[in-house]
């Protein structure tokens, strides 16, 4: 079972920051599976079979969030990482074993547009 069901945080660039999770989550196989208004502005739901990341528009959070999303294989770290730059995000270590934290611990970094820490990890041996 998955330590949430569900989490989500203010935005201050909607538009830029859903570019950036389209992107980015894409690449490990979720999507934007729901979206509404909500008073002063939207919110966005990602996830495969339901929403379990949201993100919504107000103000940018005033301390930083880390996030880390599984993905499948090293592969999806490695276009998780390449996604997440291209959509706008900032390098904050490149796809890689972090052995300090365990053998199989490959990941990689990219700061959302909000500077936001988002990884990616696979602990699958490869």
């Amino acid at each position: 079972m998955s330590i949430f069901d569900h989490m989500g945080y203010s935005v201050g660039d909607m538009t830029g920051s859903a570019a950036f999770y389209d992107a980015a989550l894409g690449a490990l196989g979720f999507s934007r599976i729901s979206e509404f208004p909500i008073p002063g502005g939207s919110i966005i739901g990602y996830g495969s079979e339901h929403p379990q990341f949201w993100i919504n528009s107000g103000s940018k959070l005033r301390d930083h969030v880390h996030l880390a999303f599984a993905a499948k294989s090293r592969a999806e770290v490695d276009a998780f990482h390449a996604a997440g730059l291209t959509a706008g995000g900032r390098d904050n270590g490149a796809p890689g074993i972090r052995q300090q934290y365990h053998p199989n611990y490959y990941a990689a970094f990219v700061f959302d547009p909000d500077g936001h820490n988002i990884e990616a990890v696979c602990h699958v041996p490869e």
